[in-house]
Order: C-alpha cells, then structure tokens, then sequence
C-alpha cells in the first residue's frame, strides 16, 4: 500500500448540507464584516450598472405596499356602512344596508389588490433578474480571477476555502439581493404607512399601538442576540460531522483495514452530540420570536379594543375605523420582525460580499509581456543561468543553478527528497518566477515570452494523473482540442493504450468516473502520456510514475515513454536511478544546488554522491528480490 493511499483523506472544505438559517448556502449567522461601510459601499457601486433596474424595483415595491395599506381603511368604510344599515333596520330608521355602495367599495378594493400584486410582481420579476445578473457577474469575476492568481496563493490556502467565494459567499449575496433589498423596502414602507394610517384614523389609540414598538424590538433583539450564539455553533458542529462522514468514508477501507469503526463512531458521537445540543437550542430560541410577537400583539389588540370602544360609544371614531385599526396592528408587528431579521441577515451579506471582495483583489501574477518573443520555431535550448528563488523571498530554496540542455537531449534530474527537484520543473512552467538570474529557452528567457505560448512549448506526465468526468476520447483530446480522431487515435497506440482502450465496453467513449477509478492506475498513466503524445510539444517534463503499478504496466509505460521523448528536450524527474541510466544528462541535487552532472556512467566513475545513491537503491532492491 502506497504513503498516499495509507493516510485518510482530508475531507474538503465544503459548505453546509442545508439546514440553520437561512438554508443551504447561506453563511454563518453571527459573522460580521470588518469594515461594513467600505464593503457595503462596494457592493452598492457593484450594483451601479443596474441603477435604474434598482430605482424601477423601489418604485414599484413602495407602490405596491402602499396600495396594499389603503385596504384596511376603505374595508373600514364598508363595515362603518354595514354596520349603519343594521342599526337602522334594528331601529327602524333608514332604509337598510346600502348594499350598492358597498359594492363600489369591494370594486375599489378588488382593483387596489389586483394593482398591489401586479406591482410585487414586477418589482419581484425585475429584482431577481438584477440578482442573477449580480451573481452571474459576481461567479465569472471570481472565475477570471482564479486564473490570474499566482499559484502561491492556493499554496497557503486550501482548495474548499477558495470554492466558497464561489458558492457560499455569492450565494449568501444573491439571495439577500433577490430578498431582502424589496423586503427592506416594504417593511419600511409598511411601517411608515401603517403609522400615518393609525394617526388619521386615532391619535390617542395610535399612541397606544406605538406602546408596543419598543416592547417588540426588545424581546425581539434578546432572542436575536441569545440565539446567535448557538446558530454559530449549530453550522461549525454540522461541519465537523460532515467532515467526519467525509474522511470516513472517503476512506474506509482504509479505516477498517486498521479496525478503525470504534474510534470512528467515538468521534463521530462526540461531534453529533455537540450538533444535537447546538441545533435544539437554536431552533427552539429561534421558534420563539413569532409566540413572542403574537403575546405582544394581543396585548395591543386588547388595549386598542378597550380604547377604541370607549371613543366609538362617545361618537369620536366609527366601528370600521376600530376594524381597520385592529387589521393596521395585525400588520404592524410583521414588518418590524423583518426589519430585525434583515439587520441580521445584511450583516452576513456585507461579510460575503466583503471575502468576495478580499479575494478579487489578491494580487495577480505579473502582466505578461506587450512584445512577446516568436515561440513558433522553438527548437528546445534550454539554460538556466544563476537561478535563485525561494518561496518565501528570506529563504532560498535554489543556489546559483547553472546548466546547460541542448536540444533532443534527456536530462534526468536527481537527489533526495526536498533537493529542488520539482522547484526547478514549476520555475520552468513559469508557475512561479525567479528571484534572481534567468531560465532561456533558444537563447530567449521565459519571461519574454507570454505564459500561453511558454506552456504550449511543454508537454508534463505528472505522478499524480489527472483525468475528469468525461469519455476517455476527451480526456485524450485535452492534449489538443482541435485533434482528429486519427490524430488521437495515433497518439493512443504511440502511448501503448490503444488495445487496452478497446476492450473496454464502449471504447474510447467509455466515461471515466468522477475519481477515474474505473481504470487502473498504470492505465491513467498511459492516458496522461496518450495526452501529451498528441499535444506534441517541444519539451517534455516527466515525473516518473511507475511506483504503484505491476511489471508489466511498467514496461508498457516506459516504452510509451520512449516513444514520447523521442526528438522532444526532456526533463526527467527520476525516483528510480535504474531507469535513467540512458540520459544524455543527468542533474544530481541537493539542497537547491546542482552538486553534480554528466552521464550515468561519469557520474559513478566519480565516486561522489551519485554513486552512493545509486549503489543504496540498487542494494535495497537486490534484498528486496532476495
């Protein structure tokens, strides 16, 4: 069993499964922005593009909530009229219910509801058009972005951290856009006009309403405040046991391999205990706040019943104004829950918005070159002359590197671990650039050339394959996407894979599953080089990858191998000295340095630190056949 498939995975830094407030997506209640003004600021001149979109969906939502609240009132006068009819029917007077008028009062009505919904709609079709724009805007930013980072930045990052930008974080944006700008504005609107309705009907029952304002944003702030806590809680508990799950099972035969079930259901009881505690606790404080609003609000029904029949049976207030006052209260609590909840949730928002922000503005890798160099007639001279670089500017990793490749030649580079081996192929690809002296290629250093054409000089056969969820035929054709099917098919017999590729059962379109695990590992190997085969590039990097596979595989794969060096500079990168015994070069390294070169048979004639590598390898591997 191979060092990388002993260790349990570690699991990816995902978002919530659902669940919490807010749904799926959604951020971590509690998680405030550093700098709310600045970022808020940002997102609001993020949004300038759409201005007028925005003022059409304030426009319309203040229209439709005012139309709504005139509906209580002119229902008042309805139910002031029936109420006039009975009372002259009971005493004799009169001439009854005028049902005529009330029929012009529900017309009147009818048609304000129909306006009010026809309002909410358009704001609401306009709105989520904005949001999606916003978010779509906001995806392919970040997107763009991740292609212009330098690869130092994912070195200190982990990969789920950088999804999140590009999931919860423009997702928590989105919705709060789509939902909680309009509800912001009706709850506002609803409030002011809800006000102004109680003052024209009553003052002094007004005053008795507004009473309850306080009273609501205390308790309704107390919950806030003390359910937070336990939300925060709730999402990091529910992300340690998806972790958990995930790592498990993303290992387990491993686990049970080493009887592992115990230890695991342990910890996996301790975080689901933690979940349990945390998410009863939340939802009950949070399933408080509408039993709170509604005991409140029935204490404002009974003191405005109270009132109001005291100022009906004086004659100062008809009994519609008292229905319709009583229908302003129902109404009034609603909005200032939203408002309470909206504080709550902008919060988040401008927290995303602001990581979203943070990450766009990451330095980017420098701006190629305006006047590239011809890469076209590229023959595959390479030099490096004085290299130093260290991934952290006060610790250099590579010391004055000094060698020379003619073109078609083979070079393996060699030493142990931590030498600089794969630090001089990644200052090769340009993944990150040097401190000081130069790399050339036919005598032009890289960096005058722009990064697509110098990557499209190099075809790489990496230890670690990588092939995606697609037929095997496209996982070729990466290597070229233009390529005929001759082409590729040329390419797959010249890598030795050919065969194999047809005994499958749909051939070269069977689809290779999310982990490839539907092949071996040598037949991904052989994959990978069918790729570069068919890339035909000047320069070949190669990581050795025959480690983990049979000796059959392993021959197949060396051949493929030969046939992909043939008249192409390349960069072996040798973990097995018995196999490069036929390098035109070979580069010894230790500690960033370039302690010996030449041939394989120089090299041993010089009785240096090659010849003891070679002979401890070669010794391990004789006691390893006896």
């Amino acid at each position: 069993m191979s060092e990388k498939a002993s260790k349990f995975r570690k699991p990816k830094n995902r978002g919530p499964m659902g669940g919490g407030p807010g749904g799926p997506g959604m951020m971590m209640p509690g998680e405030k922005a550093k700098d709310f003004k600045g970022t808020f600021k940002k997102l609001i001149a993020y949004l300038g593009q759409y201005k007028i979109a925005v003022a059409f969906v304030i426009l319309f939502a203040i229209g439709s909530t005012i139309f709504n609240i005139l509906g209580p009132k002119i229902l008042g006068q309805a139910t002031t009229k029936v109420f006039e009819g009975v009372m002259n029917i009971i005493s004799g007077t009169g001439n009854g219910i005028d049902f005529s008028y009330i029929s012009q009062i529900m017309f009147i009505l009818v048609v304000l509801y129909i306006i009010s919904a026809l309002f909410a709609y358009i704001q609401g079709y306009i709105m989520s058009h904005v949001s999606m724009k916003v978010t779509y805007n906001l995806r392919r930013d970040i997107s763009e972005k991740i292609h212009k980072l330098p690869l130092k930045y994912f070195d200190k990052r982990n990969y789920g951290e950088v999804l999140s930008h590009i999931t919860n974080d423009v997702d928590a944006i989105s919705q709060s856009l789509n939902q909680s700008l309009t509800q912001i504005i009706t709850s506002v609107t609803s409030i002011i006009g809800i006000m102004i309705m109680m003052f024209t009907i009553s003052w002094q029952m007004a005053l008795v309403a507004l009473c309850v304002l306080p009273m609501s944003f205390i308790f309704i702030m107390l919950v806030v405040k003390k359910s937070q806590k336990h939300f925060v809680a709730q999402q990091e508990s529910l992300g340690h046991v998806n972790g958990h799950i995930e790592e498990m099972y993303g290992s387990h035969t491993v686990m049970k391999a080493f009887n592992g079930e115990e230890e695991s259901l342990k910890k996996f009881d301790e975080h689901n205990e933690k979940l349990y505690n945390s998410a009863w606790k939340s939802q009950f404080l949070s399933g408080m706040m509408m039993p709170i609003m509604s005991f409140i609000g029935n204490i404002g029904y009974v003191a405005i019943c109270i009132l109001g029949g005291y100022l009906a049976a004086n004659g100062r207030i008809s009994v519609g104004d008292i229905q319709a006052f009583i229908q302003y209260m129902r109404q009034f609590t609603q909005p200032i829950a939203q408002v309470a909840n909206i504080s709550n949730v902008l919060q988040q928002t401008v927290a995303a918005a602001e990581r979203v922000f943070e990450f766009l503005a990451e330095e980017e890798e420098p701006a190629d070159t305006t006047t590239p160099a011809d890469a076209s007639h590229v023959q595959g001279a390479v030099r490096f002359e004085n290299v130093h670089f260290g991934y952290n500017p006060e610790k250099t990793v590579i010391n004055n590197f000094t060698a020379s490749v003619q073109p078609g030649q083979k070079v393996a580079i060699v030493g142990p671990t931590g030498a600089g081996k794969t630090t001089i192929i990644k200052l090769l690809m340009r993944f990150y650039d040097i401190q000081d002296g130069a790399i050339m290629i036919d005598g032009n250093d890289i960096r005058d050339f722009t990064r697509k054409d110098l990557r499209s000089m190099f075809g790489m056969v990496l230890q670690d394959t990588w092939l995606y969820n697609n037929t095997i035929k496209e996982n070729i054709r990466y290597g070229k996407l233009d390529a005929t099917d001759d082409e590729l098919y040329a390419a797959a017999k010249a890598a030795q894979v050919d065969h194999f590729i047809r005994t499958l059962p749909d051939g070269y379109d069977m689809v290779l599953n999310e982990e490839a695990s539907n092949v071996s590992q040598g037949q991904k190997q052989l994959l990978t080089i069918a790729r570069a085969i068919l890339s035909n590039p000047k320069i070949l990097i190669l990581d050795e990858a025959t480690s983990s596979v049979d000796t059959r595989t392993e021959v197949l794969i060396q051949k493929a191998m030969a046939n992909l060096m043939k008249g192409r500079t390349s960069f072996v990168i040798a973990h097995r000295l018995s196999t490069i015994r036929d390098a035109d070069l070979i580069f010894v390294m230790k500690d960033g340095d370039i302690i010996e070169q030449g041939t394989h048979d120089e090299l041993l004639a010089q009785g240096g630190f090659y010849e003891n590598l070679y002979n401890s390898q070669f010794s391990e591997g004789e006691e390893e056949a006896s």
